[in-house]
């Protein structure tokens, strides 16, 4: 009789942990007496029939580094019904009768969709993605060392903008979640965040330079989200240059520095938790759910909800920041 396995992939964006995550469940299926096949290169590597089985050793010495093993990609075929269907005879001939994606919002939504195409596959989503904007989960893999990174640079770039008495605009990812933005900006001590969530009548730029730059400070942050609906950090910069000509102005982009290095020890705390609790979900029976982390609990969230629903930001901190950047 042929023996089944676990599929597990990693999608999209990659994320710090990502590693962490698949050793987690990797590991932890041996020990519950599955075997696990890893799924290079995505969703596309599914199509293309890129696996191989995975043991300890196989994931031995990875939990520290950064980016994915596995590698990743975004895959335009596997958005139609024949690049599914070819993943799916993958599966079959490589006798996996459940998949782990480990992903943001796109790669749950492919996972969904598949699912539903596919019922006798089992799909199981970790949410693994920088932005955090999956809901149901407080947290993602990936978002709390990019945090760090944020942090990190904005703390440099405030040593420049004192020294020359400049107005920086940091712009960093997320989409169009504000997540990185605002938590960065209070954690760093920016005066302001520019971020999707805080669309009033009000202009956000005028607001923030009559409060505190213009009347009190010499130099300043602002972080921007990436976001399409806000237009980035450039816009901004080009608008004070026009509006606001008397003062020196630069733009910083971190871009996918935010991607990279070492996850931190919450990330691959996280990440282990995760991986662990997408093997225990499939022993209970669980299906085509993301595994979150809710109240310091593992939650499983049905893919719809985890995708559909838009995760609020926390606005108490748009007054905080407010407060403390006078």
């Amino acid at each position: 009789m042929t023996e089944n396995y676990i599929g597990i992939l990693t999608s999209g964006g990659d994320a710090s942990g990502m590693n962490a995550a698949i050793r987690a469940v990797t590991r932890s299926a041996i020990f519950n007496g599955l075997k696990v096949k890893g799924i290079y290169r995505g969703y596309e590597g599914l199509i293309a029939d890129e696996v191989k089985e995975l043991n300890t050793e196989d994931v031995s010495n990875i939990i520290q580094r950064g980016g994915t093993i596995l590698k990743t990609a975004r895959s335009k075929d596997f958005m139609t019904p024949q690049g599914r269907a070819k993943a799916y005879e993958t599966l079959r001939k490589e006798h996996i009768t459940a998949l782990v994606i480990i992903g943001g919002d796109g790669s749950l939504t492919g996972a969904r969709i598949f699912a539903d195409e596919h019922e006798d596959i089992v799909c199981i989503g970790l949410p693994g993605t920088i932005d955090n904007d999956l809901y149901g989960t407080d947290t993602t893999i990936g978002y709390d060392t990019a945090l760090n990174t944020i942090v990190e640079c904005v703390d440099k770039i405030r040593d420049t903008a004192t020294s020359h008495d400049r107005l920086f605009f940091v712009e960093v990812m997320g989409r169009d979640a504000g997540f990185l933005a605002q938590y960065g900006a209070v954690a760093a001590g920016a005066e302001a965040a520019i971020i999707p969530e805080d669309h009033t009548d009000a202009d956000q730029l005028e607001t923030f330079i009559n409060r505190g730059f213009r009347k009190t400070k010499n130099s300043s942050i602002v972080i921007v989200s990436e976001s399409n609906k806000d237009k980035g950090a450039l816009h901004y910069a080009k608008r004070v240059e026009k509006e606001y000509p008397q003062y020196d102005v630069r733009v910083s982009i971190l871009g996918h520095l935010q991607r990279g290095g070492s996850p931190s020890a919450y990330d691959r705390i996280l990440a282990s938790r995760l991986g662990d609790g997408a093997i225990q979900a499939l022993l209970e029976g669980q299906r085509n759910v993301m595994i979150g982390i809710h109240n310091d609990q593992i939650a499983y969230i049905p893919f719809a909800e985890a995708i559909k629903t838009d995760k609020p930001i926390d606005k108490s901190l748009i007054r905080i920041l407010n407060e403390l950047s006078i």
